[in-house]
């Protein structure tokens, strides 16, 4: 993505120097393409690590089992519905982008379809990936895995803490 960008910005300056245009809108087209999988499939992979966003007024001073009863219930209560509401809401327009395979309304622009279909990919990941959280948490609070701040740490790194 970074190299497709790069190339844009140094295609555009150098190609009105030359007279010549060396992007095109497939070029422009493909990094955004790229930024939306990294963004979309992304999404799952950062609940996995625990990097998602949190608003840490109460939560950084909770127990781990406490933590783990937030997450578990706003999992169940947000994070799935939600994931479940947009693959609803996106299956018709991904389907019929399908059925017409659809392309981009710019000159020498890449299809649409493909890209759509990774919003349907992209939240059946997350919702598997709730799942996976719902359930490792409910295992926490419920005492079933230790629930120490050494067992929270992201990929199961040992070391100090700073």
């Amino acid at each position: 993505m970074i190299g497709v960008g790069t190339w844009n910005v140094i295609g555009r300056y150098l190609g009105n120097l030359v007279g010549q245009n060396l992007s095109s809108n497939a070029l422009i087209e493909a990094q955004w393409y790229l930024f939306d999988i990294v963004f979309l499939l992304g999404a799952a992979y950062t609940l996995q690590k625990g990097g998602h966003v949190r608003v840490d007024v109460f939560y950084d001073r909770w127990s781990r089992r406490r933590k783990a009863l937030a997450d578990f219930i706003g999992t169940v209560i947000f994070l799935l519905p939600f994931s479940a509401l947009v693959i609803y809401f996106s299956w018709g327009a991904v389907f019929k982008s399908w059925q017409i395979l659809e392309m981009s309304p710019d000159p020498n622009g890449l299809p649409r379809y493909p890209i759509k279909a990774m919003i349907l990919v992209s939240f059946g990941l997350l919702i598997l990936q709730g799942i996976s959280e719902a359930i490792k948490n409910w295992a926490i609070f419920s005492g079933h895995l230790p629930a120490d701040e050494s067992a929270n740490r992201l990929d199961g790194e040992a070391g100090d803490a700073n």
